[in-house]
């Protein structure tokens, strides 16, 4: 009995040992212990190919070579391009990246345009720019209208998954039954249930929605729903509002590339779905923490601002 003991340890040690420990499938593509296409490790999917078609580019889909490397040139960061840019931030730093082959993330419509926005929708964004206008930031009782970008809490659904200037890096785990998605930017995480539960009650909303995964065959489906009725156009990136239904694929293509991309159905906001697709390739890298208010004063210095502009205007210092 007393010899049985070790040997039964020593073998749920190796059992464990092999669930943490990544397998090749016949397919050449890397798989999890439990026969899962493994889409582990660190990913980015910074581009400087803009979320719409260039007008100039017309129903061009594809970039020829010449047609890349002259706009590559532009966009992304060269050799050649000063580093003096006065403003938000200049170009040496940011993580822009290249662009793609194709004209745009948007591939459906093929027009690689946002479609339509409802009637309700542009009525609601002409009524939000004017507020704007005549409510500046820093005005009386104002300042909570800042969003939840301005405030470092989220970029919201699908803007925490897109490009745009820097840190677009994720760190994506997984167990049998959950993946789970480190977003850089903002400190986002997505937890991920994969093993058929329920969905959270209608009433229920949250920053990143509520997320369910499944597997179709070697992609990585994940639906999104319950999202935060407070979220809205106002986040630099991107942003939805709580009617969004956001359905995201991940096919691991090979050792270096995730092929990711999502559709948007938002009855409420656009007259038909819209898909981006957004390529991840391995980061090379780890994930640094990214303590986005600590240090920033935009908002104590917007509000100071526009109490000695009240000043002034009364006759004050």
């Amino acid at each position: 009995m007393n010899q049985r003991v070790p040997v039964a340890s020593l073998a749920l040690a190796a059992f464990a040992l092999l669930l943490a420990v990544p397998s090749a499938a016949q397919d050449g593509l890397p798989r999890t212990a439990w026969g899962d296409p493994d889409l582990q490790g660190h990913w980015t999917n910074t581009t400087t190919t803009p979320l719409e078609r260039p007008d100039d580019l017309g129903d061009t889909e594809v970039l020829t070579g010449e047609q890349w490397a002259a706009r590559n040139a532009v966009s992304g960061l060269s050799d050649d391009r000063p580093f003096d840019t006065v403003g938000f931030y200049n170009d040496y730093w940011l993580e822009q990246g290249q662009l793609h082959e194709r004209t745009s993330l948007i591939v459906d419509p093929p027009s690689g345009k946002l479609p339509p926005l409802t009637p309700e929708e542009e009525e609601r964004r002409a009524a939000q720019a004017q507020y704007r206008i005549e409510n500046p930031p820093g005005s009386p009782g104002i300042w909570t209208d800042l969003n939840a970008y301005d405030r470092c809490l989220t970029r919201g659904m699908p803007g925490t998954m897109m490009p745009g200037f820097y840190n677009h890096n994720y760190h994506i785990l997984q167990t049998p039954d959950h993946v789970v998605i480190r977003v850089e930017m903002i400190h986002d995480t997505r937890i991920v249930p994969i093993d058929g539960r329920d969905r959270l009650h209608e009433p229920i909303r949250q920053w990143l929605g509520d997320s369910r995964g499944r597997w179709e065959g070697d992609t990585l489906v994940v639906e999104t729903t319950n999202l935060s009725d407070l979220e809205d156009w106002g986040a630099t990136v991107y942003a939805t509002g709580s009617d969004l239904r956001l359905v995201e694929r991940f096919t691991r293509i090979d050792e270096d590339t995730i092929d990711y991309r999502f559709t948007v159905h938002d009855e409420s906001t656009f007259s038909e779905p819209w898909t981006a697709s957004l390529p991840m390739t391995a980061l090379g890298g780890e994930l640094y923490e990214y303590a986005c208010h600590e240090g920033n004063y935009a908002i104590a210095n917007m509000l100071r601002g526009a109490r000695a502009q009240e000043a002034e205007a009364a006759g004050g210092r």
